[in-house]
């Protein structure tokens, strides 16, 4: 008689490990940014500066395991969405609209890295003029803002990348859309993704037409206290030493964070702000002479989002004033000459409109 060999145990994550988000410490005001633009992807997207090995990537990557799984239809390149036709490919809200049905998947958030030597046929994706023109059909070779769609879209060291490619980007991110053209064939594709930018000061700064375009610029900087850096170590050594034994530590305040995440994406319709509030908020982009309307937008929509985050459905002062500095510091003209950081310019403007005596 020959014994039975028990199977070996399978693993229960095939997906690679990614360091909790909920155990982050420290770097507050990036993980504010990064969850008011996944309550709401028209925030448009954050900056983040600040100093090298502060957890900037770390960070994204956690946001993206945090967030729910999403409803995509299978083998669709777009990830697009079954119920939405905003975010459907134009060939599937045709063939939806003529009655045809098709099978759907559940599948988590995409993060896509842009590398710094990507192409802008990489990133946009290419046209095969060869097969159009022999086969008749539209023959599509998808980039990364396809498979962005409906996730994160990471660049860091954005302030090295080619100004020519920021531009694509930012204007896919603000429209929701991505047009391929070449020999009058034109492709177009849902592209809705929330943009992060990181980079370091030290490397160059960004153009201010382009810095005005991410919806907000969290500012980091390394650890100074020394129990927060050895409990910092101490925990990267522990994920590195066991991961899953460390995830599953925080696998409930993961669960309880993804949970009210999504209770904000759906509060988030009916969070209103008091019309005086939005004066307020107007008044204060005009006195820090904020060019354009996008400071405005920006600081409305976060301080909606902030709300729907902690279960209201009425914006506060309190709401504005986390997310005023946030929203506007990087709107700000820069005087060479002057040393005041631009953060405190916004808070103090912010103080005096809205009658809040100085601290």
């Amino acid at each position: 008689m020959t014994a039975t060999v028990a199977p070996p145990p399978q693993p229960t994550q095939t997906r690679r490990v990614v360091f909790p988000f909920t155990a982050i410490v420290g770097q507050e005001e990036m993980k504010l940014a990064l969850l008011l633009n996944a309550i709401d992807p028209k925030i448009g997207g954050v900056m983040i500066m600040g100093d090298r090995g502060t957890g900037k990537s770390t960070t994204i990557r956690a946001l993206a395991e945090l967030l729910p799984e999403i409803e995509i239809v299978e083998n669709d390149p777009f990830n697009s969405d079954p119920k939405d036709p905003d975010l459907m490919s134009d060939e599937l809200r045709t063939a939806m609209a003529e009655g045809k049905t098709f099978a759907t998947i559940r599948k988590k958030v995409s993060m896509i890295d842009l590398p710094l030597g990507a192409t802008e046929d990489r990133v946009c994706g290419t046209i095969d003029i060869e097969k159009a023109l022999s086969e008749g059909v539209k023959a599509f070779e998808p980039g990364l803002l396809a498979k962005a769609n409906r996730g994160i879209l990471y660049v860091d060291e954005v302030n090295l990348l080619d100004d020519h490619l920021v531009d694509v980007l930012l204007d896919s991110a603000a429209s929701g859309w991505n047009t391929v053209e070449r020999e009058g064939i034109s492709i177009r594709h849902p592209a809705r993704f929330v943009l992060v930018g990181s980079g370091n000061p030290e490397e160059g700064e960004l153009r201010p037409q382009l810095l005005d375009r991410f919806g907000m610029h969290a500012e980091i900087h390394t650890v100074k206290e020394p129990a927060l850096r050895v409990k910092i170590v101490e925990q990267r050594s522990q994920f590195d030493g066991e991961p899953h034994a460390f995830c599953d530590q925080y696998q409930g305040e993961q669960d309880a964070l993804q949970e009210k995440l999504v209770s904000a994406q759906h509060r988030l319709k009916n969070v209103a702000i008091d019309y005086d509030l939005r004066v307020n908020i107007s008044e204060v982009c005009s006195e820090l002479d904020v060019d354009g309307l996008r400071g405005d937008i920006v600081t409305n929509r976060a301080a909606k989002a902030l709300a729907a985050f902690e279960g209201r459905e009425e914006v506060t002062v309190d709401d504005i004033r986390r997310v005023v500095v946030l929203s506007l510091r990087h709107r700000l003209r820069k005087d060479p000459l002057e040393s005041i950081d631009s953060g405190y310019k916004v808070s103090k403007a912010f103080n005096r409109v809205f009658g809040i005596a100085e601290e």
